[in-house]
């Protein structure tokens, strides 16, 4: 009898998931088997849906691994790993990831295929990162950490669909997709009992739904250490790729998506958040400011970090340019979150998809064999990501949040209008 959604959550939170390793076996010994539940049609009818909507289940991703940054467990495993901390590891590794994930769609799964050896290799360097972590007294890679982190792929996509435009296309697309990320999660070692990817698209839903406001929403509100510093130079990483990523935009975009009180976009976001901070405030002064974690919409399931109480105030949210968060945000910031918006409205067009994915199969062509932006900043052969290929180490050591939270001059007028473009 499959788990219901609170006997899953219950079970992934356990102090058991948290201290299973993903794997058990060595490196060496590690081995690869379709799960006997696994559904050739709708493993290859989630491919094409994915290609039929490439582009925005790539920028969901995108945002998705910000999220999971925001995992203390996580994000102690990548600042110790060293394979991220800077501009140039962190594009290595998470250009790396993404022709990963490309080559888990454009292949079919087959032992011996590309996709069979992606997800091995994927495998392999989990369990290898999990053995220097326990090693150097950082944890391990857990049976939890991969659950969250395959929120990080499907999970935004799943909740917010209309903010991505993402279009169903035939019958049962969607059931499809939820089977892909449940055999992918299976292939890289996550066990039946804490794979996200339940037995019907619904109920992983469900379990999307309640990880996001229990997990990620107070993850983002509080982040951990040096969650600021990773999150950045792997956008920044990102941008060598794609230029259209700003750093200041995708995190605040981030937040909004997953809901972290504060971070609103649209007018009926505004009105609601205000409501909401009436009501907290129990008819108090305005001056008197409400705790976010107070509108958090259900008690967090993992442990916050320490950190001085985050206050909103019914007065700053009397429109969306006087929100504090928003308004420190650059205009370059502003002009890509009103890009993303107008592009989850063109994207739900015909057209609008057609041109978007061809321009993102075109941006993969580049990114496998031409990645230009990145010569300039790398150098031409130091830009190639071979997927097979070890990731390169570092020695930077990641800044504190503390650093870049501090006041920013305000660009020069000329630099601002080239960052619209560039």
């Amino acid at each position: 009898m499959d788990l219901s959604v609170d006997e899953f959550i219950e079970g992934l939170f356990s102090k058991e998931a948290f201290e299973q390793p993903s794997d058990t076996k060595k490196p060496e010994d590690l081995e690869m088997r379709i799960p006997e539940w696994f559904d050739e049609k709708q493993f290859n009818q989630a491919r094409r849906f994915y290609w039929d909507n490439c582009f925005q289940f790539t920028s969901s991703m995108l945002l998705g691994l910000v999220a999971v940054f925001a995992i203390p467990s996580i994000l102690r495993v990548l600042v110790g790993s060293r394979r991220s901390s800077s501009t140039y590891t962190a594009y290595k590794r998470y250009l790396s990831t993404l022709l990963h994930t490309v080559s888990w769609f454009e292949n079919e799964l087959k032992p011996g295929s590309t996709s069979w050896k992606s997800l091995l290799a994927v495998r392999n360097r989990h369990v290898r990162a999990s053995l220097a972590a326990n090693v150097k007294g950082q944890g391990i890679v857990s049976q939890r950490d991969l659950a969250l982190t395959q929120f990080g792929f499907i999970g935004l996509s799943l909740l917010k669909t209309d903010s991505f435009g993402i279009r169903q296309m035939e019958d049962g697309d969607w059931e499809a997709y939820n089977h892909f990320w449940r055999v992918i999660g299976h292939a890289i070692g996550i066990e039946d009992r804490y794979n996200i990817c339940r037995a019907d698209v619904q109920q992983t839903r469900r379990v999307c739904r309640a990880l996001l406001e229990r997990v990620y929403a107070p993850s983002l509100e509080r982040v951990p250490e040096h969650f600021e510093h990773m999150a950045r130079v792997m956008l920044d990483g990102m941008w060598s790729v794609n230029p259209t990523v700003h750093v200041d935009a995708m995190l605040y975009w981030t937040r909004y998506l997953c809901e972290v009180p504060g971070f609103v976009y649209t007018e009926s976001d505004r009105i609601d958040l205000q409501r909401r901070i009436r009501e907290k405030s129990n008819g108090n002064s305005d001056d008197i400011g409400v705790d976010t974690t107070s509108l958090l919409t259900a008690e967090p399931l993992i442990e916050l970090p320490k950190a001085p109480p985050r206050l909103l105030y019914l007065r700053d949210y009397d429109s969306i340019d006087t929100i504090p968060v928003y308004k420190k945000l650059p205009l370059a910031a502003r002009y890509k979150m009103a890009l993303n918006a107008i592009i989850a409205v063109f994207y739900g067009s015909y057209v609008g998809r057609l041109y978007l994915n061809l321009n993102f199969r075109f941006s993969l062509l580049l990114m496998k064999y031409f990645p230009y932006v990145a010569f300039f900043r790398f150098g031409v052969l130091a830009s190639y990501v071979r997927i097979f290929s070890e990731d390169p180490t570092d020695d930077e050591e990641p800044k504190p949040n503390a650093e870049y939270y501090k006041e920013r001059p305000p660009l020069p007028l000329y630099k601002e209008l080239l960052s619209l473009l560039w």
